[in-house]
């Protein structure tokens, strides 16, 4: 039996999958989370050999998650099932040691097919979407662009984001136009915005 983890924040889904993966002959459904900071503990304790992550959760995002599992929980193979089909969230997913990533739009036959792929050692990538990824290029954003559009994204003032990030607001100013100038947009919301919508946040 191939043991999966399961985490997905809508309760409904998370069952039907479960429900839909346990009639599969060779799958066993181990453990089931509905935020991303309880996967690592999860996995810890019921050992799946597949981990199955949507990205946007409540406590932790699924890829940083993956990127935990892989050193926490190295023999589990992650694969990120996710509506938001964004080729940023691709490259990232792979980044972070994804080996696998589909939209959830699909056949639960494909699901199940992806899992016994990863956990044979190939990488499942929903095809639109890696032809999709190729054509948009890499994240133009460095890690800490990011971290000032991330921290500026619920409406935090230059000030407060100089103290979450532990920089001078100066430093905050430049990484904000940096990624302001680098996503082709007005201000900081938009930038927010763009950068979402292309997966690089």
């Amino acid at each position: 039996m191939i043991r999966v983890l399961l985490a997905e924040d809508q309760g409904m889904l998370r069952g039907a999958l479960a429900l839909l993966l346990g009639m599969e002959p060779d799958i066993e459904v181990v453990a089931q989370v509905g935020r991303g900071d309880e996967i690592v503990d999860a996995a810890l304790t019921s050992r799946p050999e597949v981990a199955l992550l949507d990205i946007e959760l409540p406590g932790r995002s699924g890829l940083d998650a993956a990127a935990d599992l892989r050193t926490e929980v190295p023999d589990c193979r992650v694969l990120i099932l996710t509506t938001f089909g964004r080729p940023g969230y691709l490259r990232r997913a792979m980044e972070a040691g994804a080996a696998g990533f589909l939209v959830k739009d699909g056949p639960v036959e494909e699901l199940a097919a992806a899992i016994r792929k990863v956990l044979q050692g190939e990488t499942v990538i929903d095809p639109t979407l890696a032809a999709a990824a190729l054509s948009a290029g890499p994240n133009p954003l460095t890690a800490r662009e990011r971290d000032a559009l991330g921290a500026a994204a619920d409406g935090a003032t230059i000030a407060d984001i100089a103290t979450t990030l532990h920089l001078s607001e100066s430093t905050v100013r430049n990484y904000l136009s940096s990624a302001i100038g680098k996503t082709g947009t007005r201000n900081r919301m938009e930038a927010v915005r763009a950068a979402r919508r292309q997966g690089w946040l």
